[in-house]
């Protein structure tokens, strides 16, 4: 059983955008303002919204060349070895689900029991799960209209509330290309470039398009909407509230939405955190998902996540198992306030992927020259050489400056490589034991019949 082509471009930019747009991402936005000067976050926002488009460049090609949901997996065991390939595309989808669904049940939490302090705050994170989980186990074209429907309101919404408030204060830039030093402006962007982090998880998605080329395209079209979505709230927000009150605030566009619409603005916002946070849900649960689904399908997990439903076209158990996932993450988070960790968890990881999928890329054009690539990078090795030294330098900053997140990072490195060198090899193993009696079935029929 398959998967089912039935998402159309409109999706791919709608999940691309879902998966950035977290409530964890306004946090982000008042950190990187508050590391330049003035009113000039939007510099440091367009160009980590650039250096992403570099990634996703690298990520077309690869797609291109190889369209399959096994995504980063597959470009790593064609362009370096298996074992690599595949302790790091585990590690970047354990890193994801913790991060993803830890921050935002953490922010979600804290915004709800501010807002219904008689019910518990994980209730709504089982409710919220329920529902995309739900959704999901329907099938992807429902899911996939969902995702439309939350993400281009968010968008519409926040840029709608921004200018609002930028014309209610009668806004205007000053002095708006001295951002300040070059330690804060470097360390901006790099904060900057994780508004965009998840764009690229829509590349599983590849076996259920219309079109191959959508993913591309999506990835392109979601970053540029982002870039300009983020750069107007992130402003609009730091002139209306001091960056202090932003950054000590849990949910900083719950402060600025109040100050700039009063009740009637925090009501509102916390309908778009409940929105962000089941769309996010929603786009990693779609995402991750066909990841594990063709992860299974390839013998690197047990082959019972590879089942689909022959009703609704979904990897059903990749889909449930990612639920019980979720809910344990969330319950974890909530009871150790340790969210921040699985942020920088997931920075650091996202730029080591992003840094080998450069390299990835100069590795298949001299491995496999005459590959057709419908996507093909323009400027030779130019944007791939500059994706893998931006991004290993982001890498290397963040590790270095949080020796807890390498500590983290070894430790998961350490368990996926053991599960690489014990557990695959069984189930690839077990996998061979069983297509020789399938041969054999076969050949019994035919002898029944011949019977007959």
């Amino acid at each position: 059983m398959q998967l089912k082509r039935v998402l159309t471009l409109r999706t791919i930019v709608a999940t691309s955008a879902g998966l950035c747009l977290a409530s964890s991402s306004f946090v982000a936005a008042t950190m990187v303002a508050n590391y330049v000067l003035g009113d000039t976050a939007w510099i440091a926002i367009l160009i980590g919204g650039a250096l992403c488009f570099l990634a996703a460049a690298c990520f077309s090609e690869l797609n291109g060349i190889l369209p399959t949901a096994a995504g980063i997996r597959l470009y790593f065991s064609r362009a370096f070895n298996d074992q690599v390939s595949i302790a790091v595309s585990l590690v970047y989808m354990l890193i994801v689900v913790l991060g993803v669904v830890g921050v935002e049940s953490y922010i979600l939490s804290r915004v709800l029991n501010e807002a219904f302090p008689a019910i518990p705050p994980y209730a709504w994170i089982v409710v919220m799960l329920s529902l995309v989980t739900a959704m999901n186990l329907r099938g992807i074209k429902l899911a996939g209209v969902f995702q439309d429907v939350v993400t281009y309101s968010l968008l519409a919404v926040l840029v709608f509330i921004g200018v609002f408030a930028l014309y209610k204060t009668g806004f205007q830039l000053e002095a708006p290309l001295s951002p300040g030093g070059a330690v804060g402006v470097v360390q901006a962007v790099a904060v900057g470039v994780f508004l965009f982090v998840g764009f690229e998880w829509v590349t599983p998605l590849v076996e259920e398009v219309t079109q191959v080329k959508q993913i591309s395209r999506g990835m392109m079209i979601a970053l540029g909407v982002l870039s300009v979505v983020y750069a107007i709230f992130t402003v609009a927000m730091t002139a209306v509230v001091p960056k202090e009150a932003l950054l000590a605030a849990p949910a900083p566009q719950l402060l600025f939405a109040r100050t700039i619409l009063g009740d009637f603005g925090a009501s509102l916002m916390i309908v778009v955190i409940l929105a962000t946070s089941l769309k996010t849900f929603n786009a990693g649960i779609i995402s991750v998902s066909r990841f594990m689904y063709s992860s299974a399908r390839e013998h690197v997990l047990p082959a019972i996540f590879s089942r689909v439903s022959t009703r609704y076209f979904t990897p059903w158990v990749s889909i449930l198992a990612l639920f019980a996932i979720g809910l344990t993450v969330s319950a974890v988070t909530l009871a150790t306030n340790r969210y921040m960790a699985l942020v920088n968890l997931a920075a650091a990881v996202t730029s080591i992927v992003y840094a080998l999928v450069g390299l990835a890329v100069i590795s298949l054009r001299r491995r496999m020259p005459e590959e057709p690539r419908p996507y093909l990078i323009p400027y030779g090795y130019l944007i791939p050489v500059l994706t893998t030294l931006v991004f290993a330098f982001l890498a290397v900053a963040l590790l270095a400056s949080n020796l807890w997140v390498l500590a983290y990072l070894s430790v998961s490195l350490m368990v996926c490589l053991v599960y690489v060198n014990t557990a695959v090899p069984y189930l690839k193993k077990k996998h061979q034991a069983r297509r020789p009696s399938a041969r054999r079935r076969p050949s019994r029929t035919a002898e029944g019949v011949e019977g007959k």
